[in-house]
C-alpha cells in the first residue's frame, strides 16, 4: 500500500471513500480539503530529496550497534554462538538438529498408528498453535508454574515462540479447537485410546511417545487455513505427528508440514472421516513409502478398527514438488539445509 494514500484515509477516518472525489475533511477557513490539496508536487518531492544527504545515513548507521547506556551495560559473555540459559522460559535450545545422523534414514511406512485427534473443517493454524494467553491448568501453564513463573508473568504463546518446551504443550491446546474423538467437545483435550482416558493433546502425546507409538492426525477441508503460523508445523512434528489426513490443505501450512517433515495426505474425491466411519480409535498402517517417493503418488492407509475389523482406503500424497521430495526424504528442510552445509 501506499504509504501517503494510507495517511490520507486515516485523515479521513475511513477507507470507504472515493479520494478523487470526496474530501478528506474540513479546512481552517471551513473549505473542504481533498487528496489533491495535500498530494505533494513533483517539483517538492524533487526539492526534498535533494535535502538527503548520504551523510545522514553514514553517521546513523555507524553507531547502530553501539545503542544507548542501559543497552551498552548489558553483561553478554564473549562467545561466537549463543550460550543457552537453562533457566530461561522464553528461549530454550530447540531439539530439531537432536540426533541427526551424517545421512539421513530411509522412508519407511508408517506402521501401527494411532490417531491423535479428528478434527472438522477450516482448522486454522492458530487452532494448531494459538498465540494468545496460556490458560494456568494447561500443559504450557503448568510447565511456567513449575519453572517458578506466576500466572500473572506467564504472557502469552507468540511471546514465547522461542521456547520449544511452551510451544510443543500449546500445540492443539486453542480452548476452541474440537476434537470428534471426545463427541466435539471444546479444548484441546483427546482420548488416550489405550485406556480410554481424556487427556491433554500434549500429555496424550507424549504417553503415545513413550509407547513408541507414531500419531496421526485426521481433519477435514481447508486444515490449515489463516496465517502461516511456522510453529503449527513445528509442534505437530515435536508431538510425533507423522502423518495428517485432511480432506483439503491451505496451501502454506501444506508446505510447512512437508518442511518439518510431517506428511500430507488428502482423502481421494468423494470420500471424508465420516464416510469411512472413522473415530479416532483405528489403528493405521500408511503402506507405499517404502519405494521411490514421488509427487502426488497415491498410498494406501489400512485400518485396524476397535472390533479387530479391517480395511484400507487410498490417500493423494500431497508433496507436490521434487524439491519437497528432497526436504522430506532428509528429515524436513531444517535438515537438509544443515546436511548440505557439512
Amino acid at each position: 500500500a501506499s504509504p501517503p494514500r494510507v495517511v490520507a484515509y486515516a485523515l479521513a477516518g475511513s477507507v470507504r471513500i472515493n479520494l478523487s472525489e470526496e474530501p478528506l475533511g474540513t479546512g481552517k477557513d471551513g473549505q473542504p480539503v481533498y487528496l489533491k490539496d495535500i498530494w505533494p508536487s513533483q517539483k517538492e518531492i524533487a526539492e526534498a530529496i535533494q535535502k538527503v544527504d548520504t551523510e545522514m545515513f553514514h553517521k546513523e548507521y555507524a553507531e547502530v550497534f553501539a545503542g544507548d547506556e542501559k543497552w551498552q551495560a548489558i553483561q553478554v559473555p564473549q562467545s561466537d554462538t549463543y550460550e543457552w540459559q537453562a533457566d530461561s522460559t522464553y528461549i530454550q535450545h530447540p531439539p530439531f538438529f537432536e540426533h541427526i545422523a551424517e545421512a539421513p534414514p530411509a522412508i519407511a511406512d508408517v506402521e501401527q498408528a494411532r490417531v491423535l485427534a479428528v478434527l472438522g473443517d477450516s482448522v486454522t493454524t492458530d487452532h494448531i498453535s494459538p498465540a494468545g494467553n496460556i490458560k494456568a491448568d494447561s500443559p504450557a501453564g503448568r510447565y511456567l508454574r513449575e519453572h517458578g513463573v506466576a500466572p500473572k508473568d506467564f504472557n502469552s504463546y507468540g511471546s514465547r515462540r522461542g521456547n520449544h518446551e511452551v510451544m510443543m504443550r500449546g500445540t492443539f491446546a486453542n480452548i476452541r479447537i474440537k476434537n470428534e474423538m471426545l463427541g466435539g467437545e471444546e479444548g484441546g483435550n483427546t482420548l488416550y485410546v489405550p485406556s480410554g482416558e481424556k487427556l491433554a493433546i500434549y500429555d496424550a502425546a507424549m504417553r503415545y511417545q513413550e509407547d513408541g507409538t507414531p500419531l496421526v492426525i485426521v481433519a477435514g477441508k481447508e486444515y490449515g487455513t489463516g496465517s502461516s503460523r511456522d510453529w503449527a508445523a513445528k509442534g505437530t512434528n515435536l508431538l510425533g505427528v507423522k502423518a495428517v489426513i485432511a480432506e483439503s490443505f491451505e496451501r502454506i501450512h501444506r508446505s510447512n508440514l512437508v518442511g518439518m517433515g510431517v506428511l500430507p495426505l488428502q482423502f481421494e474425491n468423494g470420500q471424508d472421516r465420516k464416510s469411512l466411519k472413522l473415530t479416532g480409535k483405528e489403528v493405521l498402517n500408511i503402506r507405499g513409502l517404502g519405494g521411490e517417493l514421488k509427487p502426488h503418488m497415491p498410498l494406501s492407509v489400512e485400518v485396524t478398527r476397535e472390533d479387530g475389523s479391517q480395511d484400507s482406503f487410498k490417500v493423494l500424497c500431497r508433496i507436490d514438488t521434487l524439491n519437497e521430495v528432497e526436504y522430506f526424504k532428509a528429515g524436513g528442510i531444517l535438515h537438509y539445509v544443515l546436511r548440505s552445509m557439512l
